[in-house]
């Protein structure tokens, strides 16, 4: 029987098992293989098809906004950033803080993505 992920309490979090657990079937190892695949490459390498192109992105982003700025926000202060941009380097537009562009939108979206696919894998016994 392959794994799967379980326990998804949040939009954010079911929205990410959906995906993870409909990718599982297609591997030996089931959940923790798609999970390995997404942490060596990561959304940026186009490996989940559902958020590759900007209007994607942007509309995950929109809908997951809070949770999103929930990770984001304990990321920052668990790593002692003084912002986004101190997460994220060059890839964060420094002219568009507060993430009402296209361009930072995407990469929360991705980061939403992995950090919650990262506490599904831990929540779930997966090492990633």
């Amino acid at each position: 029987m392959r794994k799967t992920l379980k326990g998804a309490q949040t939009p954010l979090e079911r929205r990410v098992q959906r995906e993870i657990n409909s990718m599982a079937a297609d591997y030996d190892d089931g959940a923790a293989g798609v999970l390995a695949d997404l942490m060596q490459g990561g959304c940026q390498s186009g490996f989940i098809g559902s958020l590759i192109y900007y209007k994607d992105t942007v509309a995950f982003y929109r809908k997951h906004r809070r949770e999103i700025a929930g990770l984001l926000a304990e990321m920052i202060a668990d790593v002692g950033s003084p912002g986004p941009d101190g997460l994220f380097g060059d890839k964060w537009d420094t002219r568009d803080p507060l993430a009402q562009e296209d361009l930072n939108q995407n990469l929360l979206a991705w980061f939403g993505f992995e950090e919650t696919a990262r506490k599904l894998a831990g929540d779930n016994g997966i090492e990633v």
